[in-house]
């Protein structure tokens, strides 16, 4: 574990000179280190507040993913950076990263297993399109695919359709295989496990699922009808991908026609079955875009440190009013500027950082993380590989009603779930410039609001990159109207953006890498 560690003895020499350092010792090479806090001096309320009015007004039309007021927004951001002479990301100086989005409708049709049809909607649901005709069906049980165990070890699903089922085994004792104790793994949390289950299938090579989870059924037969009644789409990438995956979630009469035992049946096995899928949807293409800038580090220009933060929001309501979103997630983005003016200055003075800063506003956050996801797992403008952390910002102007104590907090989540080095250098940070009262509430693996995976730093997580998510919990106007820029607290944003200055400058200037110690499962 490596530590922040400062000299006196240099400090002292520090103060006679006309540029004020800090030390960062390692081993036994002592390098100095330009002082952040004339940078972070930069990042002011009166600033903040500025930005905020106008990127949170009414003309923005509360930036509706790939509508006229995301647009702005996005005009607006890159207008900053060229102000400020902070370089666009990609080689081709562009600082609009391009991300292919698609609006699919509800999707229409029906699945025909032994010549009885079921129509979507009935007893089954998909959001997707699928089509195909199958002879079999290969049923894998759990589904699951871990470390200590796998459903899949003793089949075959390539190309094929599979049925998996909710829940996971146990031993004769009590305790869960997965895990080997008497607690549940992620296998039984429904937030993760779907999206694990299905990536699972898709990676063994299947073509599709159909997946029974009776307690949950419901939750997405909601979702479903609500987008039948509002004839709403769901919004996602455009990929060209030629195996298509699909999935469909069934009910219990569906999942025991096609095996009566399959509650207490945990025997993977294939099922003679002829089954037809033709299911088909009507999809719009969505034209938006991420923001990205950098600034190129001055000794390890190939290593990155990612701030992020999302330009969209929820838009009009059907209403016609606006939701501004000055907290959601207008108080990052302008966090983000104001952070990035900061690392300008220091450059400017020659005290640029150590490994290249990239400034990532990402699109379609609202809509399933999707700029991020376009950003890391399709177009990287910057080796994943090369990235040291991310450092994400969502919602830092407000205060949480439910939270008891200092008002001058924010919630901490993830910063010790890869990462030792990143934990501690963010206690330590804070300790010696902010005294923020860090706020672990939602980094408890058993919190279910699941703030963890909601945001666009769950796709580095992904990556097994270290994260930080930077939070100041919901309000009464958490995705409504009334989150305008008026209820802003400026001086806690002033105080939470300088705090996400301070640790991204010690991650950016420490002499060693952070150390991923706890990998992504």
């Amino acid at each position: 574990m490596k530590k922040i560690a400062i000299l006196a003895s240099l400090l002292a020499m520090a103060c006679n000179s006309s540029q004020k350092t800090v030390s960062d010792k390692v081993a036994d090479t002592v390098k100095e280190v330009a002082d952040p806090q004339q940078y972070a001096e930069t990042i002011t309320e009166a600033e903040l507040k500025e930005h905020l009015y106008i990127y949170a007004s009414d003309e923005f039309e509360g930036r509706e993913t790939g509508q006229p007021g995301q647009k702005l927004a996005v005009e607006y951001l890159e207008k900053q950076y060229k102000a400020l002479g902070i370089t666009a990301a990609q080689s081709n100086g562009d600082y609009i990263q391009k991300v292919p989005l698609i609006l699919s409708k509800l999707p229409v049709g029906a699945i025909t297993v032994d010549g009885k049809s079921f129509e979507n909607g009935q007893g089954l649901l998909t959001f997707s399109a699928a089509e195909g005709n199958y002879d079999e069906l290969v049923y894998a049980a759990y589904g699951i695919e871990d470390d200590t165990y796998s459903d899949y070890k003793n089949i075959d699903v390539k190309g094929k359709l599979v049925l998996i089922k909710a829940g996971e085994p146990m031993n004769s004792n009590g305790t869960y295989v997965v895990s080997g104790t008497a607690e549940k793994s992620v296998w039984s949390n429904m937030s993760e496990s779907v999206g694990k289950r299905f990536e699972a299938a898709k990676n063994n090579g299947a073509k599709g699922v159909l997946y029974y989870d009776e307690s949950n059924f419901g939750r997405y037969k909601n979702r479903f009808d609500y987008m039948q009644k509002n004839d709403s789409g769901r919004m996602g990438l455009k990929v060209e991908d030629p195996n298509a995956f699909f999935s469909f979630f069934i009910d219990a009469d569906f999942a025991k026609n096609l095996l009566p035992t399959i509650t207490e049946d945990a025997t993977t096995k294939t099922i003679s079955k002829k089954i037809a899928l033709a299911v088909k949807s009507s999809d719009e293409d969505v034209d938006s875009e991420n923001v990205v800038a950098f600034i190129k580090g001055t000794e390890k220009p190939n290593e990155y440190v990612v701030f992020s933060s999302h330009l969209d929001h929820i838009g009009i309501t059907a209403e016609g009013e606006i939701n501004n979103g000055a907290d959601d997630d207008g108080s990052g983005t302008v966090g983000l500027l104001e952070i990035a003016e900061a690392f300008k200055k220091a450059a400017d003075a020659g005290n640029g950082p150590k490994r290249s800063v990239v400034f990532l506003h990402v699109t379609g956050e609202e809509k399933g993380l999707l700029g991020s996801q376009y950003y890391t797992d399709i177009d990287p403008i910057f080796p994943l590989s090369q990235t040291v952390a991310n450092l994400n910002i969502d919602m830092i102007g407000r205060i949480d009603p439910k939270r008891e104590g200092d008002r001058n907090y924010i919630y901490l989540i993830g910063s010790d779930k890869l990462s030792t080095d990143l934990h501690n250098v963010s206690e330590e940070v804070n300790k010696k410039y902010m005294n923020v009262v860090l706020d672990y509430t939602y980094n408890d693996e058993n919190d279910p609001n699941r703030f963890y995976y909601r945001s666009d730093h769950y796709n580095f997580v992904k990556n097994n990159i270290p994260i930080i998510f930077y939070f100041n919990g919901t309000h009464d106007d958490y995705h409504k109207p009334g989150d305008t820029p008026d209820k802003i607290n400026y001086d806690l944003l002033e105080n939470r953006t300088r705090l996400v200055f301070y640790t991204g400058w010690e991650v950016a200037n420490r002499a060693e890498r952070l150390v991923v110690d706890k990998a992504q499962k």
